[in-house]
């Protein structure tokens, strides 16, 4: 059986490509795209068939693209991935960096939360993985002789 999918509406916000989007299964009215533009935008979604979808905020503060973004399992915040090589944990509600994770020395290109929010994951063209716990710290970091090029996961 094949689905066929119909094009409901379009989302206009963004000044360059969109590289990412994330919703959660505690919050699927909200959705979070990120983008080449350097930001990320909180879009609130509707049902209205004329508007699908409002911009609610956009967020500032990486200085390269921003290629990842996840939403945290409650719905109240986002982690960013940046060709800036740093991370960002948003606060969804203010708007706000709460916390900004240092430590790459190339691009970011994933991210992604624990199932319970407590720790992050984040994959590098350094050719790394880390695993930070929420106060910015890494704890761990994976690197295998074996990666001849960057790793995304």
């Amino acid at each position: 059986m094949s689905a066929n999918l119909v094009l409901r509406g379009t989302l206009v916000g963004h000044s360059d490509a969109v590289t990412s989007l994330a919703t959660s299964t505690e919050n699927p009215d909200i959705l979070v795209s990120a983008s080449r533009d350097k930001t990320l935008m909180v879009w609130s979604l509707t049902r209205d068939e004329n508007n699908y979808g409002v911009a609610k905020r956009s967020l500032h503060g990486h200085n390269h693209f921003v290629q990842d973004v996840a939403i945290s399992s409650d719905g109240q915040y986002a982690l960013s991935a940046s060709w800036d090589k740093t991370l960002r944990l948003w606060d969804l509600n203010t708007g706000k960096t709460t916390r900004r994770f240092v430590g790459h020395s190339k691009d970011v290109m994933s991210v992604s939360f624990s199932p319970d929010n407590r720790q992050i994951i984040s994959s590098s063209r350094d050719k790394t993985i880390k695993i930070w716990n929420t106060l910015g710290e890494c704890k761990y970091t994976i690197t295998d002789d074996n990666h001849a090029n960057w790793v995304s996961c």
